[in-house]
């Protein structure tokens, strides 16, 4: 049997002992588990955030790949942790809009509370969840263990983040940055396919007062340094500076507007 999988995504950090604590939790259950770190360097409490790195995971893992997801502004509140299965992978998590993306993209086939205290570590801390309950669980969800066993059927719907989705204004769309990666690049919420097909003339971009010149197809296509926009891994538009960094250069945040004009003479695809 090959090793199990479990992937962690949570706001640790890495200058503590948090996320070493989540994987004994899980070895001392499943000590074959394979364990992967997504990233322990979520904003502090940046659900939003969380949320839209959890549901880049279905596409990028194996089935049957178990993904514990921790940025949990209420631990200790009645809060429900949820288990959850979908795109044939299996997700734990707290039940406050970090699987909203997911399920998105993939709707679940099944989602059940975390109640059954039998599958959790002792003591449980009540500022420590999930080292406490998430990890022990993934460990013997690894193992076998049914879905079912860990706790009843979700009742309520799965929380769901509010998204901002882009609009038009006439051969405009309005969108935002939703998100700055770790070299800088602006991550926003416009979606390639409600962007120009190739064959049409080039947008033209704006972001914090920066004008660009059409979509390009890869950072080295443009100079070193030069400013660009493209279509990033996930299929979204991405603002980018070959080489540097775009939120420096622009003093970026997310939230800010971004807009894409299409040339006079095409029609807007609204």
């Amino acid at each position: 049997m090959p090793s199990p999988l479990i992937t962690l995504t949570t706001d640790f950090g890495l200058s503590d002992a948090y996320v070493a604590e989540m994987k004994g939790a899980i070895l001392a259950v499943a000590p074959h588990a394979t364990i992967i770190d997504v990233t322990h360097l979520i904003p502090p409490q940046d659900v939003a955030r969380g949320a839209r790195v959890v549901g880049r995971l279905a596409d990028a893992f194996p089935r049957g790949t178990i993904h514990i997801a921790v940025v949990d502004p209420g631990v200790g509140s009645p809060r429900p942790l949820i288990a959850a299965d979908l795109a044939h992978q299996h997700y734990l998590a707290p039940n406050n809009g970090l699987l909203s993306l997911a399920a998105r993209r993939h709707p679940p086939q099944r989602v059940h509370r975390l109640t059954e205290s039998q599958f959790w570590r002792r003591p449980v801390s009540a500022t420590f969840h999930g080292r406490d309950i998430l990890a022990p669980v993934a460990g013997h969800w690894a193992l076998g263990t049914d879905l079912s066993r860990f706790g009843p059927v979700l009742e309520t719907d799965l929380v769901n983040l509010p998204l901002v989705e882009p609009y038009w204004q006439g051969a405009t769309l309005v969108g935002e940055i939703v998100s700055i990666d770790g070299f800088g690049n602006l991550q926003t919420n416009i979606s390639a396919g409600l962007l120009p097909s190739e064959q049409r003339s080039a947008p033209t971009i704006v972001v914090v007062g920066a004008q660009i010149a059409g979509i390009s197809r890869c950072y080295s296509e443009q100079p070193l340094q030069k400013l660009l926009a493209l279509i990033d891994s996930a299929g979204m538009l991405e603002i980018a500076v070959n080489q540097g960094n775009a939120a420096a250069r622009l003093n970026a945040r997310v939230g800010l507007e971004v807009r894409v004009t299409l040339p006079a003479g095409a029609d807007d695809l609204s």
